[in-house]
């Protein structure tokens, strides 16, 4: 890694503790530097604004939460289960919340959805392939695999993300899943007990 990336790696380290620490609103563009002990300058060559300097935090979340779901993809456990964990694996952990609570804010709408786009486009490769394992081991059947976990993420991230679901959404969303895969009834049945 050159330096001036180096530098930039660490600006953004900073702003991620800074922003689950006080808050993305609670911080400002004067406290990163501050505790980074640089000058305005260095920060303006990185970064156009606090709200590139968020977009890069979350990328360079969405990039640790990939390396986690590649190791679900990999490990030895049963197909049902990589595909929840690989979801799981690309949600922001607990002390996050602040962070995504920020690009959850109506001037970020433009920002969250391109952050969104960009979590799909990340994850459709690594469930497909996991789907992929899961029809050579016969659990399920199905064709139109991309397309197939795109629409499954999708409604997965509408229903679930802000934590307004019901029982019966939980039901649907199993039952659709099955059939969206071509798996047995009761096959996804486990994602009740990870959802609530």
């Amino acid at each position: 890694m050159k330096k001036g990336e180096r530098r930039k790696r660490e600006l953004l380290e900073i702003a991620y503790k800074m922003f689950i620490a006080r808050g993305y609103e609670n911080t400002s563009v004067d406290d990163i530097i501050a505790e980074a002990g640089i000058a305005k300058g260095t920060y303006y060559y990185h970064f156009e604004s606090k709200e590139q300097t968020l977009e890069e935090v979350i990328g360079m979340m969405i990039e640790q939460e990939t390396e986690a779901a590649k190791q679900v993809l990999h490990a030895d456990i049963p197909v049902p289960q990589k595909i929840v964990g690989i979801i799981a694996s690309l949600r922001p952990q607990q002390e996050e919340q602040p962070i995504e609570g920020a690009l959850m804010r109506p001037e970020n709408l433009i920002m969250h959805s391109k952050i969104k786009r960009r979590l799909i486009e990340t994850v459709v490769p690594l469930l497909s392939e996991a789907v992929e394992q899961g029809i050579a081991q016969g659990i399920f059947s199905c064709d139109c695999i991309p397309e197939r976990v795109r629409m499954l993420v999708s409604v997965s991230s509408d229903t679930f993300d802000e934590g307004r679901f019901s029982e019966r959404d939980i039901a649907v969303f199993i039952d659709m899943t099955e059939k969206l895969l071509g798996a047995k009834p009761g096959t996804m049945g486990f994602i009740r007990e990870l959802i609530r």
